[in-house]
């Protein structure tokens, strides 16, 4: 049976200390499960709520505690880019390019990230169904992508909440192979913290026990040891210790 695509770590580069902490920890449960979990982390938070919110190091240091975590632990690497500008750099350190929801018709971001070689993962908008994901893909695939993944993160209508069509899963798998459930950011309840979104992770296993039954191919997951402490998406991201038994029951 093949494995999931597993995608997990800190939303935000907060610290060295942070990186190696998850990384050890994924590490640790590859080495249990035989599993290639991908390890995840923004460089820059580029579309937060307020302007005063923890945005992180910028490209030039982030990518290169990025590549010092691949060196290090041998884990696979994502990012997101937000300028098309980001992509050849990214390219050279990162494994998959992310293209964030709000800029997933972004046509010469998809075809930037496209260009590098690299696996490009494409978050579904909030405001598009899975069908509407074949556009964003064709401009990946025309501009030379050689492999595409989708991500589910539910659907926005206002009123700080977000919600889950598991529908658009198999809608997507028409599309591409592989459709990565989202389990963390759709739990999010956008701007509903005073200034920063809010969310309630609680609700993150059974998102991905659902999408597993929907037939996602893969999982993503921010994870944190001390979310309430965490400098971006605190109330949605996973506490660490929680995430091999949820890998587990998933397996």
């Amino acid at each position: 049976m093949t494995q999931p695509i597993i995608i997990a770590g800190p939303c935000v580069i907060e610290s060295e200390e942070l990186l190696d902490t998850v990384a050890q920890e994924l590490c640790r449960i590859n080495k249990k499960f035989g599993t290639d979990i991908v390890f995840k982390s923004s460089f820059d938070k580029a579309n937060r709520t307020s302007i005063h919110s923890f945005r992180g190091p910028g490209i030039e240091r982030g990518l290169q505690m990025l590549a010092d975590i691949k060196e290090k632990y041998g884990l696979r690497v994502l990012t997101d880019i937000h300028e098309s500008w980001q992509a050849e750099a990214v390219g050279k350190v990162c494994d998959v390019i992310q293209i964030p929801a709000f800029l997933c018709r972004q046509t010469d971001l998809l075809v930037a990230a496209a260009r590098t070689g690299k696996t490009v993962n494409i978050k579904k908008a909030q405001f598009l169904s899975g069908r509407d994901m074949r556009y964003p893909v064709e401009k990946a695939l025309d501009a030379g992508a050689k492999e595409v993944w989708l991500t589910e993160r539910g659907n926005s209508f206002g009123y700080n909440n977000l919600v889950v069509d598991f529908r658009n899963i198999p809608d997507m798998k028409e599309i591409v192979p592989n459709v990565i459930m989202d389990c963390t950011h759709s739990v999010q309840r956008p701007g509903a913290g005073e200034g920063k979104t809010s969310g309630d992770r609680k609700f993150v296993p059974a998102m991905a026990l659902a999408a597993k039954a929907f037939g996602a191919t893969g999982y993503f997951f921010e994870v944190h040891p001390t979310p309430d402490q965490g400098l971006s998406d605190g109330p949605n991201m996973l506490e660490l210790d929680r995430l091999e038994p949820l890998i587990e029951k998933l397996l």
